[in-house]
């Protein structure tokens, strides 16, 4: 029959989702302009909301498609790629705040530097205390990530996959903590020298994917406690591994570029 649907694609249904998105972010960052010029921090709470219930809303009816069998297995091929891309958009990002930091390590301006590298004002951490533990950390909470995949995909163990991302969560809110705690005991600050500019922005960034990360795997513990992810159809909990593993790389190039070379 005419309306019975004969291919393998997802044909979505109009959404309000894309344009109150695009309307929350434009409002949380001029908010944020105005927060930043010492202005009321109302506009941008009001945005970061909209933001919220965009994401809440709008991943949820992914869940939900899901669910009822709208990803085939074409759909989550366009899924798994458009989450590469996604990822590969995130390198870029970090590319430009290592950029800056090798720039100016290698070409040290009087201005910027007080024309050496790291600056002589600048009391740099000692790689091989906490942030080496931090390192640690975050090595073994992907690497419970990992046990959690392989325990899904290759043996359907659904303890072990709700225990493999606990522990994840668990070791990155930890990071975070120590993240914080590092910060707090910083001799220098983000303002007044390129260095402090630099490592705070790369490291400040990570941490906000982490956090980030680590929100994502625990949905994944929710949704796996609810009965979702199959051996074969787990985009959702595929896609925050990728996510997780990506943030481990990329410490791993902050810690021994920054921390370790950088001082």
């Amino acid at each position: 029959m005419a309306h019975e649907k004969n291919h393998d694609y997802h044909i979505l249904p109009p959404s309000l989702y894309p344009f109150l998105g695009s309307v929350g972010g434009f409002v949380m960052l001029f908010g944020a302009v105005l927060w930043m010029k010492g202005m009321t921090p109302f506009m941008f709470f009001i945005g970061l909301a909209v933001v919220l219930y965009v994401m809440f809303g709008w991943w949820s009816d992914v869940v939900a498609e899901s669910n009822e069998g709208d990803h085939t297995p074409v759909v989550r091929i366009g899924l798994r790629y458009g989450f590469i891309m996604f990822i590969m958009s995130e390198v870029m990002f970090f590319a430009a705040w290592f950029w800056s930091f090798f720039k100016h390590a290698m070409y040290p301006m009087e201005t910027f530097s007080e024309g050496q590298w790291p600056p002589p004002s600048i009391e740099t951490f000692d790689p091989w205390h906490l942030p080496l533990i931090n390192t640690l950390i975050l090595l073994c909470s992907g690497a419970a990530a990992t046990w959690a995949h392989h325990a899904l995909v290759h043996e359907d163990n659904r303890k072990d996959l709700r225990n493999g991302i606990l522990i994840a969560v668990i070791l990155g809110v930890i990071f975070t903590f120590f993240q914080a705690y590092e910060y707090s005991h910083a001799a220098f600050g983000f303002s007044g020298n390129i260095y402090g500019a630099n490592f705070f922005m790369a490291t400040g960034f990570h941490g906000a994917h982490v956090i980030i990360g680590t929100i994502f795997l625990f949905v994944c513990y929710l949704r796996v406690r609810a009965g979702h992810f199959t051996p074969e159809k787990h985009i959702g909990f595929e896609a925050a591994a990728w996510y997780w593993h990506f943030v481990d790389v990329v410490w791993l190039f902050l810690f021994a570029s920054i921390y370790i070379w950088g001082s």
